[in-house]
């Protein structure tokens, strides 16, 4: 088939690119959508149909509606079943909170127990708990406490007297929220990736603050939802405790609609009471999760009223060689940013996981203020041996030292002990890691990422943490990020904003596992600037990278490992040359 189009006649000017075509008398039709408009339609006429039915209908009661629903029985049972919302939710969600760390516990007693709690406590029926407990009085006449197998005795109270139909609704309704609130919370903490935990641990911070504000707060954003669901189901759950004759909302109405027989005017008095009370919780609800999403999106809605309580936050200190427009310089020119490296010394350390040895037998001395650069291909044990060295991973044979002190022991004579969890942290701030995925925070700020170790484990006061976070920021050309959330950075930022958090805590050794690999090129470079700086300041640095023009560059050793061995160290310049191994010169013939 032949073309019929003739484009002789066009003429060469009406083909340049010069010529602008007039659009401004076109006219735009909106796309129309009339299944959505047939939806639409339908819904309102539902709408309208409800409505109308629900008010036109005398039968509903409206005029006994209105004399019943500010009336005092009916407001006073509302109050109870308030209080008792609040009074449940606060210590529900508090034990179960302990309930899901204790899930979570490396004791397994303690875990076994939590879980036999969960179990038992999400099998029984709410009315059939509430039943039990109002009737403990029948198996156990008096609560007493003392030592057990004597006859001391502190406390002896009838039991009777001491669960009153009250207590008893709030022991049942605690109980039965904790046991579904621990498995929400369980879920919103392994939720959260294990690459926090990891930072948290290398950065030294104590159990209890990794858990409180490094992992709940990033947690929550999986429990809310659920959460709440379960907060709006205890408010209705309260309605159960009529079995214990107890006046809240929907005991009085029942009440009132046995003497007048107006059994449905009474009814919707206790439900519109009830959207009420669950219009408040979801509006909350919306408003607390947008406050635990902070750094979860790049431009997130302010809050209300955030500009208002924005004028009475502290402000940042100002720092007469950290701003916005300072000319960014080496850390080696700041002596107060500058701490003195480390020699680490590994002695014969070996590690499986499982059937498989990944660490096999490896010795290395690295002298206080090296830099060592670990090439070898992906699965040789490089970043096991990384991880080793601060001890997130344990290791199966041997020991590593760094200044003489062992990592993870205490030695006295020739006796080494094993260090507690506590005391590991502490030592760990002076063994600092970058990791590749940068594990920065994601719902704290770049300054609040940068003083929490230095406060947390150096006990340094914020304002000091604040200068210092300021000088490291103007030193990587970042001072303008100080208060932006990870997520709003590149790539490159974020890695180095990882660095100088891990610099914050001036520590004796730097682990960098594969900085630039989660890079894309053009980011790369700006990563590698700032580590050659680090190289320059004394601090002890030991680098797994796949970079080696890098390693040329800036190592004084380069290590090179296969099969979880060291097949090879010495300085660049002789094994890029004069490699003695085989397959170290087949691994560099391949990248170079």
């Amino acid at each position: 088939m032949a073309l019929t189009t003739d484009f002789a006649g066009i003429a060469p000017g009406s083909r340049t690119l010069d010529s602008k075509p007039d659009h401004s008398r076109y006219r735009i039709v909106p796309a129309r959508h009339p299944g959505r408009l047939a939806g639409t339609i339908f819904a309102a006429i539902v709408i309208l149909a409800v409505l109308y039915s629900t008010f036109t209908n005398p039968r509903w009661g409206w005029d006994v509606f209105a004399e019943w629903f500010f009336a005092e029985p009916v407001l006073v049972g509302l109050g109870r079943t308030l209080l008792l919302t609040v009074l449940a939710a606060i210590s529900g969600s508090i034990l179960g909170t302990a309930l899901a760390l204790a899930r979570v516990s490396r004791s397994p007693l303690l875990s076994g127990l939590s879980w036999g709690y969960i179990w038992l406590l999400r099998s029984i029926p709410m009315i059939v708990l509430l039943l039990i407990l109002n009737n403990l009085g029948y198996l156990y006449e008096t609560i007493r406490i003392g030592i057990p197998f004597t006859g001391t005795v502190f406390i002896d109270y009838p039991t009777v007297q001491l669960l009153t139909p009250f207590a008893a609704a709030f022991v049942g309704l605690t109980l039965n929220q904790s046991a579904f609130f621990a498995e929400i919370v369980r879920g919103g903490i392994l939720s959260v990736d294990h690459g926090q935990l990891e930072a948290a641990a290398a950065l030294g911070l104590p159990r209890r603050r990794q858990a409180f504000r490094i992992v709940l707060p990033q947690a929550m954003r999986s429990i809310l939802p659920t959460g709440f669901n379960e907060l709006i189901g205890l408010a209705k759950s309260t309605s159960m405790v009529y079995v214990l004759a107890l006046p809240e909302l929907f005991y009085t109405v029942q009440v009132i609609y046995r003497r007048n027989l107006e059994v449905i005017p009474l009814l919707m008095v206790a439900t519109v009471w009830y959207l009420i009370i669950m219009t408040v919780l979801s509006i909350a609800q919306h408003y607390i999760e947008r406050y635990f999403s902070k750094g979860a999106v790049r431009n997130p809605t302010p809050l209300p009223f955030q500009a208002f309580f924005e004028r009475f936050r502290r402000p940042l200190p100002v720092l007469e060689t950290a701003t916005d427009t300072v000319r960014k310089v080496g850390f080696r020119d700041a002596a107060a940013l500058r701490a003195a490296g480390g020699a680490v010394r590994i002695q014969g350390i070996s590690k499986s996981f499982g059937s498989l040895k990944v660490l096999d037998k490896v010795e290395l001395s690295l002298p206080a203020g090296s830099v060592t650069a670990i090439l070898g291909p992906s699965g040789s044990g490089k970043s096991t041996l990384l991880r080793a060295i601060n001890h997130l991973e344990r290791v199966d044979e041997g020991f590593i030292s760094v200044d003489g002190d062992f990592v993870g022991y205490s030695r006295k004579g020739d006796t080494l002990y094993e260090l507690k969890e506590k005391e590991v942290l502490q030592r760990r701030a002076d063994i600092g890691m970058v990791f590749q995925s940068f594990n920065l925070f994601p719902h704290l700020t770049v300054l609040e990422n940068l003083i929490e170790a230095p406060i947390q484990v150096r006990g340094v006061g914020r304002e000091d943490a604040v200068q210092l976070a300021q000088e490291l920021l103007a030193r990587i050309g970042l001072s303008d990020k100080i208060n932006a959330y990870p997520r709003q950075l590149s790539g490159g930022q974020q890695q180095r904003v990882a660095i100088v958090r891990a610099l914050a805590l001036r520590p004796k050794v730097l682990l960098f596992d594969e900085p630039t690999s989660a890079l894309d090129p053009e980011l790369v470079g700006e990563v590698l600037d700032v580590i050659k700086e680090l190289a320059r300041t004394g601090t002890t640095l030991v680098i797994v990278t796949h970079e080696v023009g890098f390693a040329r560059e800036v190592a004084d050793t380069v290590v090179f490992m296969e099969s979880g061995r060291i097949l090879e160290a010495g300085p660049p310049a002789r094994i890029f040359t004069q490699a003695e191994h085989p397959r170290t010169r087949e691994f560099l013939a391949k990248v170079l």
